[in-house]
């Protein structure tokens, strides 16, 4: 059976994601002659693209506090390419993304036709590119969504938060939104922190392999009340790391167990406290 299901899941994910590509290049010469049509294109195709590859891979979303409005700048904790499920199948974003991303096979194809701004995280002069085209999106009215650790991680805890991308922000004294997120399986299969955090030497095509089997991933992800500001970058990126942080859950301190009666929520509520006032 778990065989089946991931035979089945990896069918459904190419082919979803070579027809959400075929309309996203067939679509886009309608709308080229209008360059705001064209962005409301690419980010209704990937945002839809996100909400159905969601499904397929059994990852359900749970959301706490409201997603900032366009034009916005976010900064997240990073533990899987899943995050990027998380935050685009809720709402309409470009990601700072990963170079060698637009290289993986159908994935990279589709985030590079979505407008995805890709760094070369080895090269230093690189930085002032990708700090224009984030400006470039916030001046389009777009929503710009950053993994300020640089990497992905197990989840134990929220890495420093690396500040050069913060630098426009910073000097246009922008406020910057902030979400933590975490992951849960279920207490019958590998736990998230090996299943779904994709860090150290893990290679890409195994660890998806082993995601297609889970029968079922749950994605939380917690947004801050209030943007931060601040006009120097370093000072920016410490509040945002901290206030990230403080709402942090530890994936590999989570129950592997999803709640599925009444009283999850409240489960919920009391281990976010528990953790937020272990941190402080």
């Amino acid at each position: 059976m778990r065989h089946l299901r991931a035979i089945v899941r990896a069918s459904e994910l190419i082919l979803w994601t070579l027809l959400m590509y075929a309309a996203l290049v067939l679509g886009l010469p309608f709308f080229f002659a209008f360059r705001t049509g064209s962005t409301q294109w690419r980010s209704i195709v990937f945002h839809r693209w996100a909400v159905v590859t969601a499904i397929i891979l059994g990852l359900k979303i749970d959301v706490t506090g409201k997603p900032p409005c366009q034009p916005f700048l976010l900064v997240s904790n990073h533990l899987s390419y899943l995050d990027v499920l998380l935050f685009a199948s809720r709402m309409k974003c470009v990601f700072v993304a990963r170079g060698d991303l637009a290289q993986w096979p159908l994935v990279g194809a589709l985030c590079r036709a979505a407008g995805t701004i890709f760094i070369n995280r080895q090269s230093r002069m690189d930085v002032a590119r990708v700090n224009g085209l984030i400006s470039q999106a916030l001046d389009d009215g777009r929503g710009v969504v950053l993994f300020a650790e640089g990497t992905s991680s197990r989840g134990e805890t929220v890495l420093p938060f690396k500040s050069p991308l913060l630098e426009q922000a910073a000097r246009a004294s922008f406020a910057v939104s902030y979400a933590a997120i975490t992951y849960r399986t279920l207490e019958c299969e590998p736990a998230p922190d090996i299943s779904v955090c994709w860090w150290g030497g893990m290679t890409f095509t195994k660890h998806l392999t082993g995601l297609l089997y889970l029968t079922e991933v749950q994605g939380d992800v917690i947004f801050g009340e209030e943007p931060i500001r601040a006009s120097d970058r370093k000072v920016l990126a410490q509040r945002l790391s901290s206030a990230v942080r403080e709402r942090f859950i530890p994936v590999v301190q989570t129950p592997g167990i999803l709640a599925a009666n009444t009283g999850s929520a409240q489960l919920d509520v009391e281990r976010k406290a528990e953790v937020s006032g272990t941190i402080q």
